[in-house]
């Protein structure tokens, strides 16, 4: 479908305040005599606090605050973005409190200072003195579901969160049906966010008693009921705002300094306070991607046609819930549309360890998942001397199907499609015939990987979104959204839907991007790439309310009825000619100052979106391996996605080339590392994390091929998570298409491929 301003390559609405540094981030705001907070951190992974001495620490002068467990409220919360359920079954594990009197990771806030500067609070940590009793530390999953393990959290038995997982059809059938059974193992690492901001919040409490907090947050409506369930205090005592962010991919989907926050400022009377991470504390203290390991059997029939899937899976969720088995059965949820079987099984087990949390990440399960399968769809390949191509197409999904578990039905889906442009785009026969038999120091291979993935968490969570539009008195309009902008580009295909549905120029859209959760509508946030699909709903709806009220109001001031209305370049038109009935802003200055009829138009809407739809897309990699020193070179990388209609193609290309190159990290280099008996990090800083830098990244190949998706409000689907999906599985296919040699454990560094390599013989 064609429109005239969605879909458009339209310039960032908030491009010119980014570039230029006008953008106020958290740490832009200032209060009149605000005080900084320190938080002091566990030596130990696992440890009781036996004795734990401040008074050193408060008699230092300038400090106005010091903060134990006995100082805050001892309530137990979740710190995850999930929206809130009224069934408790359905709520996140509460595990967490602002402080601890047991720390479950080196890097656990025992304590906090509040000082009038930062070399103060920094003194003052030095000065608290804390009597631990050292437990045993249980760094890999393996040892914490052992036979009388120390428990990380009481009473949860082997420290296992969750095993719950789903199944579907006759798995015993199906593999009894097949003519091949095959199995692999493979590992993924613990990998950290990077984002360029790092976490910080400022808090004060107001002159009528509310605790205002101003934080780089995906999720402030959620933010808000955290804090206060973990102060205990009403929801509506609290107000988060939330300015421009500077990145979160899911580690801001959580609530993790804003807690503390508040206490401090509680503590120093109501004063301001502001706590911002460095970068060593957010690698170690927010969030991390869950390593995984995973067991994959299916059975096949001797042409390739999948018949059964048998998945288990062991997730190391670190020393707090967070997001925990959530993540471990989204990674089911993603994965089940793309290869529909006739039996299916997934049984996952999400474990306590004495490292950090983990949480959700950009893909929530997706990479994790997909790096798995889609490396065992190869090796199934070469087992069957099948092209990994051809095995893919027998098995892909149907227009028409519905997921058995979910119940989510496919009403768009261009898979196929996408894999015939990224082939021809590599140009797959070419080099395949070209890379036969190579015998030297430095080989050549392809590799491809599918995904799917959803718009959105429905049926599993609430989908609710708002949006809030006012016709101003010279015809443009003001849109809120609860909906937040992260660095994704909401902000300006929100205002694009609206001068769409409006007919008025882009310029005559002010969105405005900051969330106040005290005047914006309610959005749960940024998470789940529903931000488009599902806010999207509200917004074209709110759009078309305030159409109609101006076409309305028209048509009383014309008698022209208001169904031969319509409205183009900001003029109210007749629909069937296009001649000018007058300028809109006319007609906006009147339902200001009509004498008689003056009726300002706004809209706010709220929408429930119980529906769902299916991204697809793929990955080809060419690839360069030094076989003498293990070094792979990604040459060329093409990601192919069916997102429905595009809604700004320079907006998508900027997201498509961020997720690859995070699916690159992930690939080759990236890895958080801890001391094998301790659980001290080893590189929790951006010298020592290996994130690709300019130099290790190829030139990425971006293309699309859009479906229309009816359950969208313009034919679109999901788009921010999806690129960072299938690339690490595209470079690991290539890797063994170069070599022959199977890496089936992530990342695929030049030590760890030297290594395997010297196990298998080629060097």
């Amino acid at each position: 479908m064609t429109y005239s301003v969605v879909g458009k390559s339209i310039k960032r609405v908030d491009a010119v305040a980014k570039v230029t540094g006008r953008a106020k981030y958290a740490d832009d705001f200032f209060e009149r005599d605000t005080l900084v907070g320190k938080i002091l951190r566990s030596p130990y992974a696992h440890a009781v606090i036996k004795n734990i001495d401040v008074s050193k620490a408060k008699a230092l002068p300038g400090v106005e605050a010091v903060l134990t467990y006995k100082d805050v409220p001892q309530t137990k919360f979740a710190t995850a973005g999930h929206p809130y359920s009224l069934d408790p079954k359905h709520r996140d594990k509460e595990d967490r409190s602002i402080l601890t009197n047991k720390a479950r990771f080196v890097g656990d806030a025992i304590a906090a200072v509040v000082a009038t500067d930062e070399l103060i609070a920094e003194e003052a940590l030095k000065l608290i003195e804390v009597e631990y009793e050292v437990l045993e530390p249980l760094l890999t999953p393996e040892d914490a579901m052992k036979e009388g393990a120390p428990q990380i959290h009481e009473g949860c038995e082997r420290n296992i969160l969750a095993s719950n997982g789903n199944e579907y059809g006759d798995l015993e059938a199906a593999f009894q049906e097949a003519d091949h059974i095959f199995e692999g193992e493979y590992e993924t690492s613990i990998v950290q966010h990077c984002h360029l901001e790092n976490q910080v919040a400022q808090a004060y409490v107001d002159t009528d008693g509310r605790i205002v907090i101003i934080t780089s947050t995906q999720i402030p409506h959620i933010c808000r009921r955290v804090v206060g369930q973990a102060l205990g205090i009403p929801w509506g005592k609290v107000r988060i705002i939330k300015p421009y962010v500077g990145g979160g991919f899911g580690n801001k989907q959580e609530v993790t300094i804003e807690p503390l926050t508040a206490a401090m400022t509680l503590a120093v009377g109501g004063r301001p306070v502001k706590l911002e991470l460095s970068r060593e504390e957010v690698m170690i203290d927010t969030r991390t991607r869950h390593a995984f390991k995973f067991k994959i059997k299916t059975g096949l029939t001797k042409d390739g046609k999948l018949l059964g899937i048998h998945i288990k899976t062991i997730s190391n969720t670190g020393a707090y819930a967070s997001h925990g088995h959530s993540i471990a059965m989204s990674a089911s949820s993603k994965f089940r549309p793309l290869y529909p079987v006739k039996g299916f099984k997934y049984e996952p087990l999400t474990v306590y360890t004495n490292l950090p949390a983990a949480g959700a990440m950009r893909g929530y399960g997706a990479p994790q998942i997909f790096y798995a399968f889609e490396c065992h769809l190869d090796d199934v390949a070469r087992k069957l001397n099948m092209d990994p191509i051809e095995l893919r197409k027998k098995n892909f999904v149907e227009v028409g199907f519905v997921e058995p578990v979910s119940k989510n039905k496919v009403l768009s889906c261009g898979i196929r499609e996408c894999v015939e442009k990224g082939k021809e785009l590599i140009k797959w026969e070419e080099k395949k015939a070209r890379y036969v038999n190579q015998t030297g120091t430095k080989r050549r291979g392809l590799g491809m990987a599918c995904f799917s993935y959803a718009s959105g968490t429905h049926p599993v969570s609430l989908e609710i979104a708002g949006a809030r539009i006012v016709l101003n008195q010279d015809g443009s309009v003001q849109l809120q959204i609860g909906a937040t902008e992260i660095g994704q580009g909401s902000d300006t295909v929100f205002a694009q839907m609206v001068a769409e549905v409006l007919g008025i120029p882009m310029d005559m859209v002010h969105v405005i991007s900051t969330q106040d959760t005290d005047i914006t509508p309610f959005d749960t946030g940024a998470y789940a790439s529903r931000q488009s699909y599902v806010t999207g709903m509200a917004v074209k709806k709110a759009a078309l309310e305030v159409k109609e009220k101006i076409l309305d109001f028209v048509w009383g001031m014309t008698d022209i009825p208001a169904h031969m209305l319509d409205i183009r370049d900001a003029n109210i038109i007749y629909k069937h000619s296009g001649e000018i009935v007058m300028p809109l802003e006319k007609a906006a200055m009147q339902t200001y100052y009509d004498t008689v009829f003056a009726k300002p138009i706004t809209s706010d809407t709220t929408n429930n979106a119980r529906i769902n739809a299916y991204s697809f897309g793929v990955t080809f990699a060419e690839v360069e391996v030094d076989i003498k020193t293990g070094k792979i070179q990604v040459l060329e990388i093409f990601n192919v996605h069916d997102s429905g209609q595009i809604l700004n193609h320079q907006l998508a290309e900027g997201q498509v080339h961020g997720g690859v190159s995070m699916g690159i990290g992930y690939a080759l280099s990236e890895q958080m590392l801890f001391d094998e008996k301790t659980g001290k990090p080893l590189n929790n800083n951006l010298l020592d994390y290996k994130l690709p830098t300019i130099m290790d990244t190829p030139d990425i190949g971006v293309a699309f091929v859009e479906t229309f998706d009816p359950t969208s409000s313009f034919g679109h689907k999901s788009l921010g998570e999806p690129p960072a999906i299938s690339p690490a599985p595209a470079i690991r296919n290539a890797v063994l298409d170069a070599t022959g040699v199977e890496f089936n454990r992530l990342p695929m560094n030049p030590q760890r491929v030297f290594e395997k390599f010297k196990e298998v013989g080629l060097i």
